[in-house]
């Protein structure tokens, strides 16, 4: 007789022991022991619902929804009054699509639980995805009866009326709501939109009108009227109310920039593309006090769309700056603008500006340095660059950090700092290792040196490979292929570089008589060393006293000269 208590007393003791060594397990991480645990655990007492429960999740882990899903159902059955389980289970019926089951278990977790607001939220998605709106408005009313009545509410106990069919309780849900704050043109207008999208159009216009002469800025009603006069092909009144609109000051940034995007489209497809209504009213609304700094770069992306000169874009984005001096994008446009017109001193003053709003913007700092070194103004710009290379991160941009490191090296070599220049191309390889610009100059440098020949060699003959008719790149390989004594290399290439470059440089003619003489043409480097004379003293920026003094010589002596 007392057999079956003690196995059962054993059973349970067993299970208990199993069952906690498995929260051990998982508090450790330990997700192969633990799972093994509780299958244990199940083959101990089948009737104990927290190892299904467990189960469940770590099958839903394993991506195995139907097994999950029969272990959430088995652990709810055993224990039919705990909510977490309920809980479970109605999402696994979801993840299975299964949303009838899932309501019913919602229903019996919301009869357990009457305070659970978001289980009546969920009924509602799930009844109005199976189309069972009646039980979809008896959630929602449930809803209202915990929380009051709400616009959210009763717009959308109004919306499930109208996918119903029922469009008399639609329009009664909404008239209760206005009726009950009658002061409250917001509730007179949605239930006016609920009359014009249920047929009673007329009755819908009466109120909109009442409303604007109440309250002639009301939004809703204005846009209300707007989509009417549309729908009536009304396009006088149309235009009247658009302009209406637009210049609200009530009006959502949003519903401004979509209603211009309508107006547009009305303008490319009935009048031609004929914008001048669209800027008049663009240009109204930047005259308004309070206006956004969107509606200025929406402005003026329209008219570069429609190619107007930047003389008339630029206004537009001043204003935009006016309003918001932090719109990095209106501030680029700007910049671009001045440097294609070349001109250094408005670039300069733009990002001077910028680097106070927008300190994290590297662009600013690079087109500030490069105006100062097209000034010559190294020092400053150095400065830019330097500041700039502090907001560099993994996101920044390699072309633009790149060309950062390439003119600061071009800076440091003028300023005769030349370990910190080739440091400075060195950063430039490192972020885009074609930048061919400066391996050509990194190269160059080298060879004037006399430092790491084949290293110069190397980056050298990239950029022909690159760009093979570039004077400039050609000139620099021959010139190291000089350095390194390959005389006869050097004179294909310094040949191929006169032929690209038909108005060639003092520099460029120097090197080619200097090629010429070491591979035995002493006439034909004199006469190189000549013309370089001559282009020395026609070209002083070129060239100084020094230069011409060994060129002379050079021509007088009639033989190369090391320097």
């Amino acid at each position: 007789m007392t057999l079956a208590p003690c196995l059962a007393q054993d059973k349970g003791r067993r299970y208990d022991a199993m069952f906690l060594e498995f929260i051990c397990e998982r508090e450790k991480g330990h997700n192969d022991a633990a799972f093994d645990l509780l299958r244990h655990c199940v083959e101990i007492d089948s009737t104990r619902s927290e190892a299904w429960f467990y189960l469940a999740q770590y099958y839903a882990a394993l991506k195995d929804k139907d097994t999950s899903l029969a272990y959430a159902k088995r652990a709810a059955e055993l224990d039919p009054d705990n909510t977490t389980y309920l809980e479970t289970l109605a999402q696994a019926y979801m993840g299975q699509r299964d949303f009838q089951q899932a309501a019913e278990t919602l229903e019996k977790l919301y009869d357990k639980s009457r305070d659970r607001d978001d289980v009546l939220g969920m009924l509602v998605q799930l009844y109005e995805q199976q189309e069972a709106y009646d039980k979809a408005i008896d959630a929602l009313s449930r809803l209202e009866v915990m929380e009051g009545k709400s616009e959210r509410l009763s717009y959308a106990k109004s919306q499930l009326y109208t996918q119903k069919g029922d469009k008399k309780a639609a329009i009664a849900e909404m008239k209760l709501l206005a009726d009950q704050y009658p002061n409250d043109n917001g509730y007179r207008c949605l239930y006016a939109n609920t009359l014009y999208q249920n047929g009673q159009q007329k009755k819908a216009v009466a109120l909109y009108e009442g409303i604007l002469k109440e309250e002639p800025d009301n939004r809703m009603a204005q846009l209300a009227m707007l989509a009417y006069y549309h729908d009536e092909k009304d396009t006088l009144r149309q235009n009247q109310m658009t302009e209406q609109v637009l210049l609200n000051k009530n009006t959502t940034l949003q519903d401004r920039l979509a209603l211009m995007r309508q107006v547009i489209a009305e303008s490319e497809q009935q009048q031609g593309g004929d914008s001048t209504r669209v800027l008049q009213l663009f240009h109204r609304m930047l005259a308004m006090p309070d206006t956004e700094a969107d509606v200025a770069i929406f402005c003026a992306t329209y008219m570069n769309l429609k190619k107007m000169p930047q003389d008339s874009i630029r206004p537009v984005l001043e204003r935009a700056l006016e309003i918001a001096p932090d719109n990095a994008a209106a501030r680029l446009q700007l910049v671009s603008y001045a440097w294609r017109e070349e001109n250094q001193d408005r670039v300069i003053a733009l990002c001077q500006d910028a680097r106070q709003y927008n300190p994290d913007e590297m662009a600013f700092y690079y087109y500030q340095g490069i105006a100062y070194y097209q000034k010559e103004q190294l020092d400053d710009a150095l400065n830019a660059f330097q500041n700039g290379i502090s907001v560099i991160n993994d996101q920044s941009d390699p072309d633009i950090v790149s060309d950062f490191y390439a003119v600061m090296g071009d800076i440091m070599h003028q300023k005769g700092r030349e370990q910190e220049a080739f440091a400075a191309y060195d950063s430039c390889l490192q972020w885009k290792d074609d930048n061919i610009g400066c391996l050509n100059n990194y190269a160059y440098y080298l060879s004037e040196k006399g430092l790491q020949l084949d290293k110069a060699e190397q980056m050298s003959f990239r950029t022909i490979k690159a760009e093979p008719k570039n004077a400039t790149y050609l000139d620099t390989y021959a010139w190291i292929l000089f350095m390194q004594k390959r005389y006869s290399e050097a004179r294909i290439y310094i040949d191929q570089t006169l032929q690209c470059d038909s108005d060639s440089s003092a520099v460029l003619l120097e090197h080619a008589g200097d090629i010429y003489y070491h591979v035995g043409d002493k006439e034909k480097a004199v006469t190189l060393w000549q013309q370089a004379l001559e282009r020395t003293t026609d070209d002083k920026p070129l060239g100084t006293e020094d230069r011409r003094a060994i060129l002379t010589r050079k021509v007088k002596l009639k033989k190369y000269l090391k320097e």
